[in-house]
């Protein structure tokens, strides 16, 4: 456990470096390939990610950097706050449990509108690149690969990161390195 945590710790370091290189910034040597990132890591280290998560938006915005940093869960609560859902949202829960509210969502937290909230929220004109952290949290009502495939079309060229609790092999999103999903996504490993 402890040698997983160093290696974590390696890789986190690794990412200022990362998102202020001009191969980062400006999608170069992608060979035509959008530039959306994943970041895996175990989801029992979701803390010590979170924390790095906000070293790192402090770092980036005393270097001037312009970019969004965008808390996934944060932005579902958001959502059903505009669309005048959210008290709804807890008293279905309340009274009819969690199967009875991800059925009810599934609709108002559709995969495409969130996109669209994110891509609002990320004010992609004067935007370097997108954080996107706190997945862990909004699962299952937003999932890793039909939130990039939905974000595609939205964000065009602004490279993105996703902080993804579970394993990611370059081709597969594996929630929580342990529920099987039959997935298939194609990202950068922002660190490998």
């Amino acid at each position: 456990m402890a040698g997983n945590l160093k290696l974590l710790q390696q890789r986190l370091d690794s990412i200022l470096e990362k998102l202020e290189s001009p191969e980062f910034l400006q999608n170069l040597g992608l060979g035509n390939e959008i530039g959306f990132y994943v970041f895996d890591y175990p989801a029992e280290y979701e803390l010590v990610v979170r924390e790095h998560v906000q070293f790192l938006t402090t770092k980036l915005i005393n270097r001037g950097h312009n970019f969004a940093n965008i808390n996934l869960f944060e932005s579902l609560i958001e959502l059903l706050e505009q669309r005048n859902l959210l008290d709804r949202a807890f008293k279905l829960q309340q009274e009819r449990g969690d199967d009875a509210l991800f059925n009810a969502l599934k609709g108002p937290l559709e995969q495409n509108r969130v996109a669209d909230f994110i891509a609002q929220k990320a004010k992609l004109d004067n935007c370097a690149f997108i954080l996107l952290h706190g997945l862990g949290s909004a699962w299952p009502m937003v999932r890793g690969h039909g939130l990039l495939n939905a974000l595609h079309a939205k964000v065009g060229s602004v490279p993105t990161v996703l902080f993804y609790p579970g394993e990611y092999d370059g081709t597969t999103l594996k929630p929580f390195g342990q529920v099987d999903s039959n997935n298939y996504y194609r990202a950068f490993k922002l660190v490998p």
